[in-house]
């Protein structure tokens, strides 16, 4: 198993966990900044929910941050971005943008799980400019044209 080194940022910060032998993401948890020890979101609202922690995600990797399936389709709270990307070269506090699409105020409290993440190798391409490019099947049929629901 790799590694991936972590700082904690805050006396509460929980280390990402994985909640089962073979989970892709592993969850982030989050750390509230007040005496209430809890945020409250308001129906299409965006929260920032610090999770305490920052990582040493290795060169030609990256952090995805995910919504959590449960939470998303349960409570209606998922990342705002969709998907929260994370750089080698970032060494600040991870954040949770948590946009609430529910009909209802939803309370994040301390300790949550807000979000999952994934580390994917990843690798970068240049770009030419050309007036040709390949031939395919498709060709440039767009949203629903390869026929499939």
């Amino acid at each position: 198993m790799k590694i991936i080194n972590i700082k904690k940022t805050d006396k509460n910060a929980k280390i990402p966990t994985y909640g089962s032998e073979f989970a892709a993401g592993a969850d982030l948890y989050a750390v509230i900044h007040n005496e209430e020890n809890r945020v409250e979101i308001l129906p299409g609202e965006t929260a920032f929910i610090d999770t305490g922690i920052v990582m040493e995600i290795p060169n030609g990797y990256v952090g995805l941050v995910y919504a959590r399936s449960g939470l998303s389709c349960k409570q209606g709270l998922a990342p705002a971005n969709k998907v929260g990307v994370i750089d080698s070269d970032y060494r600040g506090n991870i954040m949770v943008a948590l946009y609430n699409q529910s009909n209802e105020v939803r309370t994040v409290s301390e300790g949550d799980r807000i979000a999952q993440i994934i580390i994917q190798p990843i690798e970068q391409f240049g770009f030419k400019v050309t007036e040709n490019l390949s031939n395919t099947v498709r060709g440039n049929g767009g949203f629903g044209s390869s026929g499939k629901a």
